[in-house]
């Protein structure tokens, strides 16, 4: 079964918990003690609806200020497909957040309060998801029941929005608007009979009918290894395989490979998952494989096919997403996670600040909390990477600090 990845985004009170909350109702994926406590939760604060975003906010703060502050995930799954929701936060302040939700997900719900229209925060968040190169995008105007289900009002954010995807670099995004009520329940799961006008498709209709191929973005096969496997038993005495999760496409026995950094070239013999041996594997594809050499091979190095070499470098060109109360500047050394691989690195330099509702970059030494920006890096060891708009996987990576080892930052190289 597919599993669809999904993110939401929104400013305060424009409903994605709620949203969130409806989808599980209506797909029957609340437990009966769920339920019941949203029952309670509502008649306790005098509602005359369900209060769907006790389902989702988990957090003792969030029930009370009625917002979102950290990611929840939540897990459900229909006859067709499983998905995992990441709940992100809509306040500029938690950025790092949103970002943290997304950066996994290949689907994003950007919600619009229909009373509103498109805001500042809306630009934040569809810039974000261009950042992050999430291929499909909801534009879910929500709050319809407010605005009399008004087909004009709903053109007009349509329209506006619509001016701001002009502005996009990431021509293979696939923008979809829905109208909807998510209070009610109107074109989240079923067809709301108060917009008529509307003849497109629910949410979840929209959604099922997502397939694998219109998400993933496809690149050169990368298999960051893991762990090497030497098991030394009786019946697997000289057995040694490489095992890891293989990203950007598919890669098949008989394929000419090579191992970096060493350089190292062989040919795939075998590729197993779990007990059974295939041909070829796809990219996703949690496996091990077996190549026909006895060479070098540990945890952190990559293997890829030998005609489709990424770049080694030992300086890259980065758009950073700041997470840590300490700013970033320039002289400080900080750990380059990426993929498997760990490399001691330094800042050169930050170029400047990328401004999240387009309005350009402004020049800067440092970066605070939350910003983004250009920033460049030096490597202790040569570093084997894609640029992140070629393959998401091999080119994005997260900065540790060195005494803390807190995840400082979240890094997309260009």
């Amino acid at each position: 079964m597919d599993v669809l990845k999904i993110a939401t985004a929104g400013s305060v009170d424009d409903g994605k918990s709620t949203l969130i909350g409806r989808l599980l109702y209506d797909t029957k994926s609340l437990t009966t003690d769920k339920i019941e406590a949203i029952e309670k939760s509502s008649r306790q604060k005098g509602y005359d609806y369900l209060d769907f975003s006790l389902a989702t906010d988990g957090l003792v703060a969030e029930r009370e200020q009625g917002i979102t502050i950290d990611v929840a995930h939540i897990y459900f799954s229909t006859a067709k497909k499983s998905y995992i929701i990441a709940d992100t936060p809509g306040h500029v302040e938690y950025t790092r957040n949103m970002v943290t939700g997304a950066s996994t997900s290949q689907v994003s719900i950007i919600l619009i309060d229909a009373r509103k229209g498109v805001i500042e925060q809306t630009y934040r968040h569809f810039f974000i998801n261009n950042l992050l190169r999430v291929k499909e995008v909801i534009v879910a105007i929500n709050k319809m029941d407010l605005v009399d289900y008004s087909e004009e009002v709903f053109n007009k954010i349509k329209a506006d929005f619509q001016a701001l995807n002009a502005k996009s670099t990431f021509k293979e995004q696939n923008v979809s608007y829905i109208p909807l009520s998510a209070i009610n329940g109107g074109n989240v799961v079923d067809k709301s009979e108060n917009m008529p006008w509307y003849d497109g498709q629910t949410v979840l209709e929209h959604l099922e009918g997502l397939h694998s191929h219109d998400v993933f973005e496809t690149g050169k096969a990368r298999f960051p290894v893991q762990t090497v496997i030497r098991p030394k038993t009786e019946e697997y005495h000289d057995f040694r395989g490489y095992a890891g999760k293989l990203y950007g496409n598919s890669i098949k026995v008989g394929d000419a490979v090579t191992v970096l950094p060493s350089l190292t070239e062989s040919k795939v013999s075998k590729i197993h998952f779990f007990d059974k041996t295939f041909d070829e594997a796809a990219a996703g594809s949690s496996i091990t494989i077996e190549l026909e050499n006895d060479i070098n091979v540990t945890r952190g190095d990559m293997i890829v096919k030998s005609s489709e070499l990424p770049k080694i470098e030992k300086e890259i060109t980065t758009t950073v997403c700041w997470m840590d109360s300490k700013k970033l500047v320039a002289g400080t050394k900080y750990i380059v996670q990426h993929n498997t691989n760990s490399v001691l690195a330094k800042v050169e330099s930050i170029k400047n600040t990328i401004s999240t509702d387009y309005s350009g970059t402004k020049e800067a030494s440092q970066l605070a909390i939350n910003e983004i920006g250009e920033v460049n890096i030096k490597l202790s060891k040569p570093l084997y990477f894609d640029a992140y708009n070629e393959n998401k996987s091999n080119g994005a990576f997260i900065l540790i600090d060195t005494a803390t080892n807190t995840t400082a930052g979240v890094g997309f190289i260009r």
